[in-house]
């Protein structure tokens, strides 16, 4: 109880401007990209945001199970959300909680207006996001993680998905809130959008601000997408580039060099027989190949007359 009332006792910003962490209040949290991570899933990627690590998984599209749920027009997108036990410092259950299962939800809806669903009818696409480490803003870090993992599956998208957060701390507006500014802080507000689109897909808002510092918190945390938006480029790239060096260039051909080779006539195909005359012609060939009787000699019947006797 000591602990955490030393810790709504601290002062978010100091003398000079900075907060906890030694950041500005315009400032991101040091952030880490992987795609690829895990070899046997379809696709994956692995964030660090701040202190925050988390992995995500994409299975799919594949056969939905159980069959009642497929859609006849659409893939199912199912995304699930979990901490692991000791991802927090008070060892969590590892059932899942109420606030996983909401989570789960908002980001399934955040995600799946940029997914081209229709081109996979009555399939299932499957995103599991564990979060190993949180520390505050761990569901847009989740937005982030999942999108790159979706482009690594092969997904088709209309655009990458990023996530960050803004609040009020000790009566300033901040970007990119932590464990501590999250709990002891006025307001957060959770963000996540497509920037090339200009869609938001996630708005969430835990507090009180007023009208002018609700838009300088979204106007805050919309550049912080921008800049995560180009690291999600800057990793994605780099990728392939490696997988295009791995597997080597192939020769560029011009129209004027290519050289067809004509394939050669195929014979017409013989049409299948019917099987009435089939079976007639079976028995022609049996009635030709059976041996014919010979006809006996005078001798031989003599012979074995006089043998009967």
């Amino acid at each position: 109880m000591s602990d955490k009332k030393a810790e709504a006792e601290q002062p978010l910003i100091d003398a000079k401007g900075l907060r906890t962490d030694g950041r500005k209040l315009d400032e991101l949290r040091p952030i880490h990209l992987e795609v690829g991570y895990l070899s046997r899933a379809d696709g994956s990627a692995y964030i660090e945001h701040g202190k925050n690590k988390i992995v995500a998984a994409v299975y799919g599209p594949r056969e939905l199970h159980p069959r009642h749920l497929a859609q006849s027009d659409r893939a199912l997108l199912r995304v699930t959300y979990r901490m692991a036990t000791f991802s927090v410092s008070d060892r969590k259950r590892p059932a899942p909680s109420r606030r996983e299962h909401e989570i789960s939800m908002v980001l399934r809806q955040a995600l799946e207006p940029l997914l081209f669903l229709k081109m996979y009818p009555r399939a299932a696409i499957d995103v599991f996001i564990m979060v190993l480490e949180a520390d505050g803003g761990s569901r847009c870090a989740s937005a982030t993680v999942a999108s790159l993992a979706l482009a690594d599956a092969g997904i088709p998208m209309r655009g990458l998905v990023a996530g960050c957060a803004a609040g009020k701390i000790d009566g300033k507006i901040a970007v990119d809130l932590n464990d501590i500014e999250d709990k002891i802080g006025e307001a957060d507000i959770p963000l996540a959008m497509s920037p090339d689109r200009g869609e938001i897909t996630l708005l969430q808002m835990d507090g009180k601000l007023t009208a002018a510092e609700f838009a300088q918190a979204l106007s805050m945390a919309e550049n912080g997408i921008h800049r995560i938006q180009e690291m999600q480029k800057t990793v994605l790239l780099e990728k392939y580039a490696q997988i295009r060096e791995t597997i080597g260039d192939e020769p560029d051909v011009s129209p004027e060099d290519e050289v067809f080779e004509e394939e050669p006539a195929k014979e017409p195909a013989e049409e299948p027989e019917k099987p009435k005359k089939r079976a007639k012609r079976i028995k022609t060939e049996a009635k030709e190949t059976k041996p014919k009787p010979t006809k006996k000699s005078t001798r031989s019947k003599t012979m074995e007359a006089q043998a009967k006797k």
